[in-house]
């Protein structure tokens, strides 16, 4: 039971806050955007196009809602938006990275050991290695398109509220002190020890 008590006090590690820089590590940018497009044959994104675009649609969202909220509910409501933005983006950055560190153990394989596995596929189809290749450029700009639109959601943020977007960290300290109900449990569950 003593396994118990402490597996009940243990609190769970908090979690770093997703950054607009985190983004922007995770997801290409707009030069590596278009490598990408180049060397797959997909087409080219309009980047500044859909970080103006973001960043329009969420100033003329906030201008609707203007009179209906005050100034700090206003930035909460922004600082939500902002926020799915750069989650959705993150997220998608690191789905990214993984199809590209997929794609690249599969090539390597196959040009070093003679696989069953990683050979060619029969005439007029793409070998795996390469359909993985192809799927991380894919990946890449997805991950892209939503970095700007991240992008956009951010500097929409600094228009609408005169500050700098930062992710919200919540206060941990609520969560640190037991309730009484907490207490009381931990109190009665002690009796069984």
């Amino acid at each position: 039971m003593a396994s118990l008590n402490r597996s009940a006090k243990a609190r769970p590690a908090a979690q770093r806050a997703t950054t607009l820089e985190m983004v922007r590590h995770a997801c290409p940018d707009s030069a590596q955007a278009l490598r990408i497009s180049e060397s797959f044959g997909l087409p080219v994104i309009d980047s500044d196009g859909i970080r103006d675009l973001h960043r329009s649609q969420l100033i003329e969202s906030a201008e609707a809602l203007k009179d209906g909220l005050g100034e700090k509910a206003m930035q909460i409501h922004m600082q939500r938006m902002v926020g799915s933005f750069i989650g959705s983006a993150h997220g998608a950055g690191q789905f990214y990275s993984r199809s590209v560190t997929e794609a690249r153990d599969l090539t390597t394989k196959l040009a070093s050991e003679l696989r069953d596995e990683d050979l060619d596929g029969p005439v007029g189809f793409d070998s795996r290695a390469q359909r993985k290749r192809e799927f991380a450029a894919d990946m890449g700009l997805q991950a892209h398109v939503l970095r700007m639109a991240a992008e956009g959601a951010v500097s929409a943020y600094e228009d609408i509220t005169g500050e700098t977007w930062k992710p919200y960290e919540h206060n941990g300290s609520a969560i640190a002190a037991p309730t009484i109900d907490q207490k009381a449990a931990s109190l009665q569950m002690s009796a069984f020890d």
